[in-house]
């Protein structure tokens, strides 16, 4: 039987990145992201429904996040979900479903854009990595200035 686990996410960062390092040095970096969703009710009321949705980065594509990333930073998160279990120390047994990060892409502008230099930022736009988690398959969001050109009779969707 065939299965897919892949999540798209874009939103905004509620609080700094905590970046943390395990005992074998790998970097992981943990956030939260808030995605909105913006809805109509039956009777033309507009809604607005808010997920908080936790996601961890790992190895150097964590540490970039935690480098460039802030409270209110957008970005673009693909990965895929993961749900762990634990007992805490009061006994009781806790879960959690969270996106394990495979790309972060940052949005919106560049720290100090209006300074003359822009190598604070570096080239650090997104952050991906293959690292111990396998090869990761880049994925574009930019679309074409112009659409292809066609025989006309192509309706273009």
């Amino acid at each position: 039987m065939a299965s897919l686990n892949r999540v798209l996410l874009i939103g905004n960062l509620t609080r700094d990145p905590e970046l943390r390092y395990i005992p074998s040095g790998t970097a992981v970096t943990t956030f939260t992201l808030a995605c909105n969703r913006v809805y109509k009710t039956p009777s033309g009321e507009k809604k607005e429904d808010v997920s908080f949705i936790r996601v961890v980065v790992w190895g150097k594509m964590g540490e970039t996040c935690a480098e460039y990333l802030k409270k209110g930073s957008s970005c673009f998160v693909e990965g895929r979900l993961q749900s762990r279990s634990w007992d805490a120390p009061d006994g009781q047994k806790r879960s959690i479903t969270e996106v394990n990060a495979l790309n972060v892409q940052f949005l919106g502008g560049r720290p100090g854009a209006g300074r003359a230099s822009g190598e604070e930022y570096g080239e650090h736009q997104g952050a991906s990595s293959a690292g111990a988690h396998g090869p990761l398959e880049e994925i574009s969001l930019d679309m074409p200035s112009e659409p292809p050109s066609s025989g006309g009779d192509v309706t273009p969707f």
